[in-house]
């Protein structure tokens, strides 16, 4: 700062330089205000916090992270409540096929009347084997045990499925998607007999596009033989109650990481608006005490500017 010696002297304006010195600082300081001001941040380059920036850059990833699982938990309950509405399609093929095997069991029918049923039934049966081939999501079929769409395999088995719901390798829960044909439900190669130990009712191998098949010879097929075929009805439908049961528990886990996944949004997003974020009102109150000193270091200067002249007196 220029002492009181240096206003008797003209080659250098000390008192000048002082006051270009503070404007020039008051300047930048404005400058850095009015950015953070119109970029809504408190830190816009690494020099104007070095530690927060870096903080706040890891809770942006963490939230760039968090975001997608958000959606990929989403994505993951879409393809839940499509096998869902399948599962629910094909248990009501059962109920109905349970409710026509009890009717052939009664022996108040003739023959005739149980080759109408058993005829039913398959036509039930083929049903089945459809809504698990229509069931699909990208280029699997959900109800036949995953099996592609583009290979050949048999249509049994299941399809796990792992799902990415958070943004750290270990967050994913895995979903186990059991086929639901007639060969998953009935089991291939099984054999109904009639009261004479006679082949009645049989479940066809499945094949890369049957899924098997149930086939009922109307001839034999007695009302013992529709009595044995209940338990294995009951024995699908109970598979199905099951898989329903392991669908539900996979969905209501992934509503519980949706909360939270969303509860984490709001956090990290929190910590990061509070290190990065400009505080709208300390600024526009350092910005008024700013241009204050602005026009304080402006008339310092042109006052300063003005000294020399005082020392003309001395040669006047």
């Amino acid at each position: 700062m220029a002492s009181f010696g240096d206003l008797n002297r003209v080659n250098t304006n000390i008192q000048s330089l002082d006051s270009q010195l503070s404007l020039n600082q008051v300047n930048k300081q404005m400058a850095e205000n009015q950015m953070k001001m119109s970029t809504g941040k408190r830190i816009n380059r690494a020099e104007d916090d070095s530690a927060g920036f870096s903080i706040a850059t890891k809770l942006r990833s963490r939230v760039g992270g968090l975001n997608q699982a958000m959606q990929n938990v989403g994505d993951a309950k879409s393809v839940l409540d499509i096998t869902e509405s399948s599962y629910g399609t094909v248990m009501d093929n059962l109920v109905e096929m349970k409710g026509l095997a009890t009717q052939a069991a009664n022996d108040t029918l003739g023959d005739e009347e149980r080759g109408f049923i058993g005829d039913q039934i398959e036509a039930l049966g083929n049903d089945i084997n459809k809504i698990a081939d229509q069931t699909v999501y990208q280029d699997y079929e959900l109800l036949n045990g995953g099996h592609n769409t583009s290979a050949a395999a048999t249509k049994t088995g299941s399809l796990s499925l792992e799902f990415q719901v958070g943004e750290r390798a270990e967050d994913t829960i895995t979903a186990t998607i059991n086929a639901v044909n007639v060969d998953a439900l009935f089991g291939s190669g099984t054999d109904i007999t009639n009261s004479n130990a006679t082949s009645a009712i049989t479940v066809g191998a499945a094949s890369s596009t049957a899924g098997g098949s149930l086939n009922f010879n109307n001839t034999v097929a007695d009302a013992t033989a529709y009595r044995r075929f209940i338990s294995n009805v009951d024995d699908a439908i109970t598979t199905m109650s099951n898989n329903v049961n392991d669908i539900g528990i996979t969905q209501s886990s992934l509503s519980v990481r949706e909360q939270t996944l969303s509860e984490s949004i709001s956090a990290n997003e929190s910590a990061k608006s509070r290190i990065m974020d400009t505080d709208f009102a300390k600024a526009q109150s350092e910005s008024v005490r700013l241009q204050i000193l602005q026009q304080t270091a402006t008339s310092a200067l042109a006052q300063a500017n003005n000294g020399p002249q005082s020392v003309l007196g001395f040669i006047g």
